[in-house]
């Protein structure tokens, strides 16, 4: 029998969305609570996660409101742990390859978007030191460096992908809606940028995660939308 498994997300939350892509890669049943980030709920650290963070499970244990879990039930964290954790639950899914190699690529994949794509990204987009529209192209061209000649990051579709594609996502919102804390105007330079041959690959690659059905059934472009004007119009103006 399958063990009942509860997610605590956040639709903003881009290391939530990762559990929910994989989540609906595999098919799998499960419930969805969402966390209010900015007044998240007073139970929640205290029975879910220490932390206090999203994304986290409660799997196994009797059926249980998500406000009330049952003591029974495993508490997990962290969304890269949560990633390795579904795809050994729901191998069906195949979202680690069964090769040596090729689950070493995929690792090391997450290992650059972790440690080169996202730092660049963010400095970027809050206006931080060391943040430029350069820096954050060049992260973008090891990621694209990367990639196979067709296909998903290393072949077929992964969770090395599903790491990657929430943090573009919300790029791309931000990107398209001029939000962040860089210079107005840098949106369109960098815009203009991703549509030279330069990105090609990268292009390709983006239009094939976006069309994913599991990318379809979690991302709330409007939402997402929304919620980024409200809680970061102001961070060019703290400049």
């Amino acid at each position: 029998m399958t063990e009942t498994l509860t997610l605590y997300t956040a639709k903003i939350c881009p290391y939530a969305h990762r559990v929910e892509l994989a989540l609906e890669e595999a098919k799998a049943k499960y419930t969805s609570y969402q966390i209010d980030l900015q007044n998240k709920p007073t139970w929640y650290a205290p029975k879910v996660n220490p932390a206090s963070k999203v994304p986290a499970i409660a799997y196994g244990g009797p059926t249980a409101a998500p406000e009330d879990p049952s003591p029974q039930s495993v508490k997990i964290a962290e969304s890269l742990v949560l990633l390795e954790f579904v795809a050994d639950v729901y191998p069906h899914a195949h979202l680690l390859p069964t090769d040596p190699v090729a689950r070493a690529k995929t690792r090391f994949f997450i290992e650059v978007v972790s440690s080169k794509f996202s730092p660049a990204w963010n400095a970027f987009f809050r206006g931080q030191a060391g943040g430029s529209v350069d820096a954050f192209l060049n992260a973008l061209e090891e990621v694209q460096a990367l990639l196979p000649s067709e296909g998903y990051a290393v072949g077929e579709y992964s969770t090395a992908d599903i790491a990657i594609t929430p943090f573009i996502a919300r790029a791309f919102v931000a990107l398209n809606n001029d939000i962040g804390g860089y210079p107005e105007g840098e949106s369109k330079v960098v815009l203009s940028k991703l549509a030279e041959p330069r990105f090609a690959r990268f292009t390709k690659y983006w239009s094939d995660l976006r069309s994913r059905p599991n990318f379809t059934a979690t991302f709330d472009e409007a939402y997402v939308t929304d919620a980024y004007k409200k809680r970061f119009a102001s961070l060019r103006a703290q400049k």
